[in-house]
């Protein structure tokens, strides 16, 4: 099966905790077999590669429960059930998600960030069987919305790049580059990359500061819907050739067909292509016609200060 949502494991994290004080790296594992994960489920790992998926959003279902007073911590790593949470587990619901947690104010002041507001006692209320509209964890959300932006961010400076001259994009190529790590300096490559051809540029560039090795480029500023068909690699391909060159980088503002991709692939050299997406990810990655405008720190409870 696949891994679960934060949100259904809120109710197998509440009862793993019904016999008293347990540790949250057995509940992980406890949960994982019952659940029937496999290697591959528990092997998911999170972007930053640094914490299993699985792990992380137990971590969050413990979290909420928490935030709702149904459980409380203990000591490092280590939590127990509340008398709220035992009466909640003496009418258990079908489910326990946001929707059902919103019954409790301290929930509600921990996802409004009101945390000072005055707390009254509750009487715990039946899950109505409405669940949130999304299953992604805090952590799940912000990465999502951080590919969104960046993926609406990179189409823009790509139409930005495509409404200007070829001069320009000659300028954002290079800039690239040298952001990547190729050639030595805006002036060595703008040496190198001097040279322009009909509607994009075509050149070289160091690999290397000292030179040892060239990347041969083509690069097309097309619309949109004006794809890079096999014609023009071969062309390409000559062209390495005539050089010498054994390794070629073809960037365009649009895309390349089927058989373009097919015909790189065959050749006897290394061609590599980017089309108008990749160019895009790229451009955002290595702050090339965009700039930081916040910076947003994720922070965790620094458990050594606490020993």
């Amino acid at each position: 099966m696949p891994v679960p949502d934060y949100q259904t494991l809120m109710l197998p994290v509440l009862r793993s905790s019904k016999e008293g004080e347990v540790r949250i790296g057995d509940v992980v594992d406890k949960l994982a077999i019952e659940l029937d994960l496999t290697d591959d489920d528990l092997s998911e790992m999170l972007p930053s590669g640094k914490q299993s998926t699985f792990s992380n959003r137990v971590h969050w279902a413990k979290t909420y429960l928490k935030q709702a007073g149904l459980v409380e911590p203990t000591r490092r790593g280590h939590f127990r059930i509340t008398s709220r949470g035992e009466q909640v587990l003496k009418s258990p619901p079908a489910r326990i998600d946001v929707r059902f947690l919103e019954q409790f104010p301290e929930f509600n002041s921990f996802r409004t960030g009101n945390v000072n507001e005055e707390l009254q006692p509750v009487e715990v209320l039946p899950s109505s069987g409405a669940t949130e509209t999304t299953h992604e964890t805090p952590d799940d959300q912000l990465r999502r919305l951080n590919r969104e932006i960046n993926a609406s961010l990179g189409a823009e400076i790509v139409e930005r790049i495509q409404q200007a001259s070829p001069a320009f994009f000659e300028r954002a190529v290079v800039s690239l580059l040298l952001a990547m790590g190729y050639g030595g300096s805006v002036e060595d490559a703008g040496k190198i990359l001097g040279r322009s051809g009909d509607d994009g540029v075509d050149g070289v560039i160091d690999q290397d500061t000292l030179g040892l090795d060239r990347v041969y480029i083509q690069a097309k500023r097309y619309r949109s819907d004006n794809s890079i068909g096999p014609s023009a690699i071969r062309d390409f391909y000559g062209s390495l050739d005539m050089h010498k060159a054994t390794k070629g980088l073809f960037v365009t503002t649009s895309s390349f067909t089927k058989a373009a991709v097919e015909t790189a692939e065959r050749l006897g050299k290394r061609i590599v292509l980017v089309d108008g997406v990749q160019l895009a990810s790229h451009l955002v990655r290595f702050n090339v016609g965009c700039r930081v405008q916040e910076t947003i720190e994720i922070k965790r409870l620094d458990e050594d200060f606490f020993e």
